[in-house]
């Protein structure tokens, strides 16, 4: 393991996501550790800390993505938070779930923008 890939990847983490990242890695340390390791090394330390793109950017991206999906929830209420976190504005987080209605279909911009609202509401936004 890479000391300095472990170490961006918690860091960056921690700028995207926070608490909620922390806890889905906890979540994971007694039943499958090498999945919270590879969690960490991977997504935020290889492809979060990249270049080319900015966080809010990777995070629409990733919403878009959760959304599409259709069977990402805890993901991508996940993700709603860390595209809140890194600049997004409420706007373009929904407008990135009503988009995914025309290539996901209904189902999955009804079930992404439900998690939108709840994210929302959380934070008093709503």
């Amino acid at each position: 393991m890479s000391t300095s890939r472990y170490q961006a990847g918690l860091e960056k983490l921690t700028e995207i996501d926070g608490e909620a990242g922390h806890q889905v890695i906890e979540n994971l340390k007694d039943v499958c550790p090498d999945l919270a390791k590879y969690t960490i090394e991977f997504p935020f330390g290889d492809i979060y800390s990249r270049e080319g793109l900015d966080l809010k950017s990777r995070e629409i991206a990733t919403v878009a993505a959760l959304t599409s999906m259709g069977h990402c929830a805890p993901q991508l209420k996940v993700h709603v938070h860390a595209a809140l976190n890194v600049g997004c504005t409420p706007e373009e987080v929904k407008e990135t779930v009503l988009q995914m209605a025309v290539y996901a279909g209904f189902p999955a911009a009804l079930n992404g923008m439900f998690i939108v609202k709840e994210v929302l509401v959380e934070r008093g936004l709503l």
